[in-house]
């Protein structure tokens, strides 16, 4: 059994965004829980089993995974007929594995850390930052239209997620905002924007 915990209009949107687009929503289970937020609104909600408090959650078989990056690689290797990633073993998911893993570890720190205007030397050397972000976004998306080539994949919809959220993080790059327009776009998007909007106002 799978079960999904999300809190409407956080990091696990998106996630609820991926099985929208893999057509698997018959297969899991979506629980909605409360979460802390940064405006000082919302709590800890004891039904969330994730160890801080956050969201996304996935419960499969009693087992909780966490991370939006980690969830998206064992949800398409779950169901590697989605179309949202290549298949396991082969090149190109080892390449699909890199944009995931350099959204975790990468782009989500440079993101913050911009935002927060908050710089230091250890910091650059070890993240650097949203110039070089960029480049390597650009550098994809030049052999595109997107970062897997052909096809929109689940690395898409993780890597351009902060940039929908924080609109003034997105590089000033056309071919960048191109992109994350495409992305925005999606009518699986737009289908957990509603759907989030009416748990709010409910």
């Amino acid at each position: 059994m799978l079960t999904l915990f999300h809190s409407p209009n956080s990091r696990s949107s998106a996630i609820v965004t991926l099985i929208d687009e893999m057509d698997i929503a018959d297969r899991i289970d979506l629980r909605i829980v409360t979460i802390p937020r940064q405006d000082g609104s919302g709590a800890p909600d004891p039904a969330n089993p994730h160890p801080e408090a956050k969201v996304p959650a996935l419960v499969h078989d009693g087992q909780v995974i966490t991370e939006r990056a980690a969830i998206i690689l064992h949800l398409t290797t779950l169901f590697p007929d989605s179309g949202l990633a290549p298949r396991v073993g082969t090149a190109d998911w080892g390449r699909f594995a890199t944009w995931l893993t350099w959204y975790q570890g990468v782009v989500e720190p440079v993101v913050i850390f911009a935002a927060a205007e908050i710089g230091h030397p250890w910091l650059t050397a070890t993240f650097r930052g949203p110039t070089e972000m960029a480049a390597r976004l650009r550098g994809a998306l030049e052999e595109g239209p997107w970062l897997m080539g052909d096809s929109y994949s689940a690395a898409d919809l993780l890597l351009h997620s902060p940039f929908a959220w924080f609109p003034a993080a997105t590089p000033d790059d056309p071919l960048i905002r191109d992109w994350v327009a495409r992305c925005m776009a999606r009518p699986a998007r737009a289908r957990t924007l509603a759907a989030d909007a009416a748990r709010m106002a409910a």
